[in-house]
This record gives C-alpha cells, structure tokens and sequence, in this order.
C-alpha cells in the first residue's frame, strides 16, 4: 500500500498537461480546491468530476495509475465517512443498536467522501504532471509579489517542493524497513493497537535516521555547489506565459464561476 502514494511523484509523459506552466498548475489545483468546497450540490460534484476526467485524459496519466493512488487515503476516507454517516442528527433511517444512520448524515457522509477523492486524485495530477524544479520555479514566481513584505519566497518554495518530493522516497524507504524488519521476524499485523504502536519503533529509528541523512547529504551537495538563494540566481529554463497558458487560465476561471453560480441555484 505505501508505494501506492502518487503523491509527489512525477509521471514522465509528453501532454498538454506536462507542457504547461508550472505557475497554471499550481493556480488550477487551488482553484479547483477553492470549487469543491464552494458547490453543495451532485450536479456540481459531477460537473467537477468531468472536469477532472478530462484533465487526467489530457495528462495521459492511465487511470488506474491515478485510483490507485486512492488506496493510500483508504483508512482516513473511511474515518471522515463513518464520523459524518453516525453521528450527524437528522432523520432517522436506519439503526443497529447504538449505531443510527440519518438522512441528512447519508447526504453529508457521501458528498464528503466524493469531495476528498477529487481532491486527493486533483492534487496528484497535478504533482505526476510538474517536475520539482518546475514546482519550485512555478511557487517562487507565484509568491513573487509577497517579496514587498520581505518574506523568503524562493527558500520557502524550495522547502516545499523538497518536502513534496521527499514523500516517494521515504515511502520506499519505509517500504524497504519493513520488508526487512519482517525478513527479521517483525509482525506488524497481529495484536492491538498498543502492540501495533510499539512493532512500529523499529521502522520508525532508522527511518528517521535515513532521512536526516538524507537531509543532510542535500544541504551539503547544495553547499558545495555554492546555492546562494533566488537572488541574482539565472534559470535554466525561464518561465514564459503561452498561449495554451492563457487559455487554460480562461477555462479555469470559467469552471470557478459555473462553481459559484451552483451556490445560487437549486440544482439537485
């Protein structure tokens, strides 16, 4: 299940997607984050889930690629689902003993779990399609305008698209400990929650050793490069608006505002 994480990784392929500007990327993923929690309505859920099919059909990222990256939010999918499908009051519909389930806790537990697949398979897409320079290069231009408050965009970007790309690499390694822990007799299935906990200490020293060796190991090849920071720092590949950009800004914008105009309508 770990290596299952999609997210943060980079899937190399030639699309339209992996050819825009990083900075639309970023922009679209918080623009269609912004929308799925404005609409309160299926037709909106489904306009949004087209949307989102014809984006990964444009990524030309296999779909099944992309779902199963789902298997990774299973358990915390299932937990904000139960919590809103037993505990929310209303009318009741169904009970087994101290269990009930309401009308209103169906309608709330359902669109939850819709909104946190679109926004988990949303926030991949848009990592498998943005390599980390990119990411990083896409955050520093977009924060740009917030240099006028003395802030360190470039050092914050750069700690952000590192952490993002960080997370396939320790699932690995986290992978690659457990697989030998088990080798060694480790059992991380059997027992209660205290004997699980405990069983996973032995993953979790050397996997917090492995990472400040990575860590470490990075901080001392950027040093020896001489990195200095955004300043006066030249670019390889500069970020240059197209056309495909500005079309695509248009189309985000114009999803944003049918998303809006959703709030306002009695759609079922």
């Amino acid at each position: 299940m770990l290596r299952e994480i999609t997210l943060g990784q980079y899937y190399p392929v030639d699309s339209l997607l992996h050819r825009l500007d990083p900075r639309v990327k970023l922009a679209g993923t918080f623009l269609f984050l912004i929308a799925l929690f404005i609409v309160n309505s299926w037709t909106a859920y489904i306009f949004l889930a087209l949307v989102l099919l014809l984006l990964i059909k444009l990524s030309n990222v296999p779909f099944s690629f992309m779902v199963r990256g789902l298997k990774s939010v299973l358990f915390l999918l299932l937990l904000s689902v139960s919590f809103n499908l037993f505990l929310t009051p209303g009318k009741e519909i169904f009970r087994f003993y101290m269990f009930k389930i309401s009308q209103e806790g169906l309608h709330i537990a359902s669109m939850m779990a819709v909104r946190l697949i679109l926004l988990v398979l949303s926030s991949s897409l848009m990592t498998l399609c943005t390599t980390p320079n990119e990411l990083t290069d896409g955050m520093e231009k977009g924060l740009s305008i917030l240099k006028k408050l003395h802030l360190p965009i470039h050092e914050i970007a750069m700690m952000m698209s590192i952490a993002l790309r960080f997370i396939p690499i320790l699932v690995e390694e986290t992978d690659k400990i457990m697989k030998a822990q088990m080798a060694r007799g480790a059992d991380f299935e059997s027992g209660g929650i205290v004997h699980k906990a405990k069983a996973m200490v032995p993953i979790l020293v050397p996997l917090f050793v492995s990472a400040f060796r990575r860590a470490y190991d990075l901080a001392l090849a950027m040093e020896s490069r001489c990195y200095q920071g955004g300043e006066g720092r030249t670019k390889m590949k500069p970020l240059h608006y197209e056309r495909r950009d500005y079309i695509s800004y248009l189309f985000l914008l114009i999803v944003l505002a049918l998303s809006i105009g959703s709030r306002f309508l009695s759609l079922p």
